[in-house]
Formats: C-alpha cells, sequence, structure tokens
C-alpha cells in the first residue's frame, strides 16, 4: 500500500449519495466500498455479488463471505459485520482510512480500537462530484424536463380553475387545494420514473414562510408557490425548479414584488461565470433587493423580505456545494446550480423563482425552460 490513505465507505447507495457516485450501484443494504491505489473495491453480500460485478463501476467485487472465512480460519475475534469489513482491510495491508463525515461512530470506535488509523475528510468526499460531466448533465436534464412538464400541467389546473368566494375549483367543480394540486404533481412524475418529497404548493400567508409545503383550499388573487425537487429513480438525480403564480388578480405590492424577483435573477444570470464568487453575487442580489424597496430583517418576530440563500448545487443530492450564499465559494465550469431568490412579507404573500443554471466558461446557461408568468 502507498502512503495515502484508502477511501471507505460503509453504507446502502439508496440513501447515501457518495456510496451511489463511488460505485454506480443501486442496493437498499449497506456493503462495503474501498478505494485504494486508485483500485476501486466493493464488498457485498452473495446475494448482490452477481448484479455488482455487471452493474457496479467497481475494478473489483468481492464477497463477504470470503472474509468471514477468513476470520473463522484465523480464529480472529472480530465478529459482525465491521468485524468482517476489519478482516477485510488487514488482508488487503491497509492501516489508515479516509471516511466521510456521516460515517458509523460505532465502526469508527471499532477500527481504531483494533489499530486502525481513521480520518474524517473535511468538505466533499469526492471533490469530483461539484462539476459534472456531459453524462450528468444530460441526466439532470432529463429530470427537470419531466419536472417542468409536470408543474406545466399543475399550473394548468390553476389556469383553467373558476373562481368561487375567493376559492379555487377545477371544471368538475371540485375545491382545488395544496393536498390536490400536489398529488396532481407527484403522480406525473411517477408516470415519467421520478419521486419527489415534500413539494411545496403554499398560498397566501403560507407562502410567506419559505419550506411551508402548504395546506388546505388555494384562494384567488393570492400567490401560489410551487417549488418542486424531484429525484430521477433510474439515475439517481434531482432537478429544482420554483414558479409562483396568481390565478385572477394580483395585487400591486405582490406584481413589485413578483418584477424585483425576476430582475434579481438577472443579475445572476449575468453575473455567474467560471472564477465568479458565490458570496459576492448573493451580496449583490442582497443590495438589489434593497435599493428596489424591499428591505430584510426581523418585524414582530418573522423575519421578512429575502431571507435564505440564492442558490445551491444539485446533483444527486437535492442541495449539494457549491453555493451562492454568504458562504465563501468560487463557482467553476461544471457546476449546476440553483437561482432562487425571493421575497416574503406576511400580509401580501411570498415570491419565489427558481432555474438551474449551468456555469460555462463563458458565463452560464439557464438549462430550465418552463416559462414565467405571475397572473395565470
Amino acid at each position: 500500500m502507498s502512503n495515502d490513505k484508502a477511501l471507505l465507505i460503509i453504507a446502502d447507495s439508496e440513501r447515501d449519495s457518495n456510496m451511489y457516485y463511488a460505485t454506480g450501484f443501486p442496493a437498499p443494504d449497506p456493503f462495503v466500498y474501498i478505494q485504494n491505489n486508485n483500485e476501486k473495491i466493493m464488498i457485498t453480500s452473495d446475494l448482490e455479488l452477481d448484479r455488482a460485478k455487471s452493474e457496479s463501476k467497481a475494478d473489483k467485487v468481492i464477497s463477504l463471505t470470503k472474509y468471514e472465512r477468513i476470520a473463522k480460519k484465523h480464529g480472529s475475534n472480530f465478529s459482525g459485520f465491521i468485524g468482517v469489513v476489519a478482516t477485510a482491510l488487514r488482508e488487503m495491508e491497509i492501516k489508515a482510512l479516509q471516511v466521510p463525515a456521516n460515517f458509523s461512530v460505532e465502526y469508527a470506535d471499532f477500527l481504531r480500537k483494533n489499530g486502525f488509523k481513521l480520518e474524517v475528510k473535511k468538505g466533499p468526499f469526492f471533490d469530483s462530484r461539484e462539476i459534472k460531466d456531459e453524462e450528468e448533465i444530460g441526466h439532470i436534464v432529463t429530470t427537470l424536463r419531466n419536472t417542468e412538464k409536470a408543474l406545466e400541467k399543475a399550473i394548468d389546473c390553476i389556469r383553467k380553475s373558476k373562481i368561487k368566494n375567493g376559492f379555487l375549483f377545477s371544471t368538475r367543480n371540485s375545491q382545488i387545494t395544496s393536498e390536490s394540486i400536489r398529488q396532481l404533481i407527484n403522480v406525473e412524475l411517477m408516470k415519467r420514473g421520478c419521486t419527489a418529497k415534500h413539494t411545496i404548493i403554499s398560498c397566501g400567508e403560507q407562502s410567506c414562510v419559505p419550506h411551508n409545503v402548504g395546506n388546505g383550499p388555494l384562494k384567488a388573487n393570492e400567490s401560489i408557490i410551487f417549488d418542486v425537487f424531484p429525484k430521477d429513480e433510474q439515475t439517481g438525480y434531482y432537478a429544482d425548479i420554483s414558479r409562483t403564480v396568481v390565478k385572477g388578480r394580483a395585487p400591486r405590492q405582490l406584481k413589485k414584488m413578483y418584477k424585483a424577483v425576476e430582475s434579481a435573477q438577472e443579475l445572476v444570470f449575468k453575473s455567474a461565470n467560471n472564477g465568479a464568487r458565490g458570496d459576492v453575487i448573493h451580496r449583490k442580489v442582497m443590495t438589489h433587493l434593497t435599493s428596489l424597496g424591499f428591505k430584510t430583517g426581523k418585524i414582530k418576530g418573522k423575519m421578512q423580505g429575502f431571507f435564505h440563500g440564492t442558490g445551491h448545487g444539485v446533483g444527486l443530492d437535492v442541495h449539494e456545494p457549491p453555493r451562492i450564499s454568504k458562504s465563501k465559494c468560487t463557482l467553476k465550469t461544471g457546476h449546476i446550480v440553483t437561482v432562487e431568490p425571493g421575497l416574503y412579507y406576511p400580509g401580501v404573500g411570498g415570491v419565489r423563482l427558481e432555474d438551474m443554471i449551468l456555469i460555462t466558461d463563458e458565463g452560464c446557461t439557464n438549462l430550465t425552460k418552463l416559462p414565467k408568468a405571475l397572473e395565470v
């Protein structure tokens, strides 16, 4: 073994994006990934062995049973899953390891107690995850197109709705709610091979809390925020998009807010490029919105104005580095980030618009195609 530390992940790849990135192998139960001298090794149960050999990106796939037999043959006092992993590491003459931040404390304590040196790798476990290659860009765009189709169908439902006593009703005369629109979107996404959790359909006062998923009847003449961020079940890649609409007439102040948020988006589109600082762009957005008369701060115990980040990376996680926020970061060619300024004022409502951009050498490309319109 070289002086470099080997990488070790023990996790299932359905929930752990680093494991899926490393192996490209979807599995619901924990397995082992070791990267040693650039060799990628997977250790799996016999149940997954053949599938892992044919579907994973690993250079070598080994049965867990092999190391169970070795441990037994040598009379090792190692027992349980982590004991078998320790046997494998000793057979490979690996003593120093780098593990991700979410590595099991129980496993870490066991390995350290038995002579292994562990170091938690700070920052992204795989630095290359931030820069998306052509295949990854294609996966994200596919998820985005499917998301746009589902969201377009939902907005069309709002557009065709009837207004009765200030509330929205479908053409079949059933009341339209946050729940019914959320179901419409999520079912449409499922038809397209995507799954969504916590889809936001918030109306009026609810829309003033950015992560309020929304509930109850949707109202006319009030802002309705849609925020949809599903995962493609086949590739594992996410998309993220937000739109704000009003059925009927938008109040004058809400129209001003919408125009301000649109212009803040445009500012980011013009500023984002290879080498641009995310924190500098975020400050520009804050200053721009303030200059238009939209102040941010706590009033009567509630935050108002623009009080979240301007954007975040999207990939195998819906929120991942880099960030366009207060935190220092530099945008690079190949980054895919959201651009999602918003304004939130109780008594008026909320406005958020969110597109996804690809950072290029020349600037950025807006990957999102769904049109924007306030009144529908």
